[in-house]
């Protein structure tokens, strides 16, 4: 588990295709401190298991699965990633809950300046958007982000100048690929109730409403 607070960007030093997977080298210092083989860390977002580890890198498998489902299978050497090590119950929870499990990859389709703040418009997959509210939390690249607007295809989130140069989405532009997690509470709230409404098939779904979900437990 993580918290999509990036600790540092790392470089790909280099990077080995299989038929369907990938073995990742990857250059950086502050997740390998206290590291060992075994341990787990987000790259773009994407939760690995550390191979190899060693002074000043780290070296990580990517399954067929991860491959297709992510923006790693476009990584080359000399690209920065963000990286980020898995949490433990001491860390303070500065962003939101991200697994490292990405729903899929998104397209940058525009980027305007906002006075200090940078703008990201992110299209992705329908299938995802609708776990994407307006203020709710969305890892990018294994970053937490905020969402400022959204619609049923994209949405937006606005960058400060501080973290423009500390993800690698600050350096990104339109028609770049991100990798998306959308948030892990919505999805259990939707399988939970999907399954209740299931048991329950006198339930009329369209009256689903604030009053119904109290009244049930769920709010």
């Amino acid at each position: 588990m993580f918290t999509g607070l990036v600790e540092e960007i790392g470089k790909v030093m280099d990077i080995k295709k299989g038929r369907e997977s990938l073995k990742i080298k990857i250059a950086c210092k502050k997740v390998t401190s206290n590291a060992k083989i075994g341990d787990s860390i987000a790259t773009n977002g994407v939760c690995l298991t550390a191979v190899e580890v060693g002074n000043g890198y780290f070296v990580a498998d990517a399954m067929p699965e991860t491959v297709n489902r992510t923006n790693l299978k476009s990584l080359k050497r000399g690209d920065s990633v963000n990286l980020e090590k898995s949490i433990t119950l001491s860390t303070p929870l500065g962003g939101h809950l991200v697994t490292g499990d990405v729903d899929c990859v998104g397209e940058i389709i525009s980027v305007e300046k906002n006075d200090i703040a940078i703008l990201y418009k992110i299209k992705m997959s329908s299938k995802y958007m609708k776990y994407i509210v307006e203020k709710g939390r969305v890892s990018i690249d294994g970053a937490s982000l905020t969402v400022v607007e959204c619609d049923e295809n994209s949405f937006v989130v606005s960058l400060i100048p501080h973290t423009q140069g500390n993800i690698i989405l600050g350096s990104k532009k339109g028609g770049d690929e991100v990798n998306i997690e959308t948030d892990l509470i919505g999805k259990y709230v939707e399988k939970l109730l999907n399954g209740y409404i299931g048991e329950k098939e006198v339930v009329d779904k369209s009256k689903i409403g604030i009053k119904f979900l109290m009244e049930n437990g769920f709010a």
